[in-house]
């Protein structure tokens, strides 16, 4: 029995391994993945743009908006839940493929925090900005603003304050979204790679951050090399579910130097999975972190912690598919 095995066994009674990873069911070659179900409609975006010659730069971005837009969606952009004390505060970044990078971090009252993360890419000297900075730079280069918290997610606060217990849902993304808008929970983002006409990749990565988190708190998604990484050469990668756990193992980048190194997605997202259950042992026994991993040459793969991790793939025709990760452990 393999060491990552027995470490696997160890973390918490019940807990069991999940069968080996099964071959990638043969399809078209992607041009854009997302994180999560409701990434088929973020690729629907990105795809129209690279119908009209946008950039993969342009493609992520759009994804990115279209996910920011959504009033239900609980874990991104306008829907997205509060922190603690009230305030809903958003987090992003954005990367191209010259390794050009632009983040921004507890923006408030912006709709769209991917958009801004672009512009400080573009139009400042620096690679991140963060709270009132942040926010005056977006109204600055006016960027349009919005109420928040949304009248369902304030709700969700007030009746979150009764208890003010604070645990980790797996897979709330697709739970939330698509069955129980203003439900309880707390997980976070979505994260988008493309391949433009030219070849060139991108990715972005946007996000409202864990429900009623501590006042002040960033995870991984506006951190380059943890919620995302792009190699023009090789690939790219972005991550999805608790923040911390992803930025102590510089998540997206090792899985995009795995990739480097011959693995393929699929292998190179199981790979800094199963270095992150070593690492943390009973820890992440109830955690959910996955990672999504697309290829320069269009092959794409995704590998989680637990079962339930979705992501959507998108091929060159526009056709969609919603794919469903492996995972370390089983359904206890």
């Amino acid at each position: 029995m393999s060491e990552i095995v027995r470490r696997a066994l160890f973390l918490a009674p019940g807990l069991a391994l999940a069968s080996a990873v099964s071959a990638q069911t043969p399809v078209a070659r992607a041009v854009m993945v997302s994180t999560w179900d409701f990434g088929r409609v973020a690729n629907a975006a990105g795809i129209e743009i690279r119908r009209a010659r946008g950039s993969a730069l342009d493609m992520v971005e759009a994804g990115g908006r279209v996910v920011e837009s959504d009033p239900d969606n609980t874990s991104v952009g306008i829907g997205g839940y509060p922190d603690r004390d009230g305030r809903v505060t958003l987090d992003a970044c954005i990367m191209n493929w010259n390794g050009d990078i632009g983040a921004v971090c507890a923006l408030e009252d912006i709709t769209h925090p991917v958009s801004v993360a672009r512009a400080v890419m573009e139009k400042t000297p620096h690679t991140m900005l963060v709270g009132e900075g942040a926010r005056r730079f977006a109204l600055d280069q006016a960027f349009e603003t919005a109420v928040m918290p949304s009248p369902s997610a304030e709700a969700a606060w007030r009746e979150w304050l009764k208890t003010s217990t604070y645990a980790p849902v797996s897979n709330r993304e697709n739970t939330e979204w698509r069955s129980m808008p203003g439900g309880p929970g707390n997980h976070d983002t979505i994260g988008l790679l493309a391949i433009g006409l030219d070849g060139h990749m991108a990715g972005a990565c946007t996000t409202s951050g864990l429900a009623f988190k501590m006042r002040g708190r960033v995870g991984d998604s506006p951190i380059i090399g943890a919620g995302l990484f792009v190699d023009d050469e090789v690939g790219a990668a972005t991550a999805t579910g608790v923040g911390e756990d992803v930025v102590r193992v510089a998540g997206s980048h090792a899985v995009v130097e795995a990739m480097r190194q011959g693995k393929s997605p699929t292998e190179a997202c199981r790979s800094v999975i199963e270095r992150l259950a070593r690492l943390r042992g009973t820890a992440v026994a109830d955690h959910q972190v996955a990672f999504l991993a697309l290829s320069k040459q269009g092959e794409w793969g995704g590998w989680a912690l637990q079962p339930g991790f979705t992501f959507a793939v998108t091929d060159a025709s526009g056709a969609t598919r919603v794919e469903r990760a492996g995972s370390l452990f089983e359904a206890r």
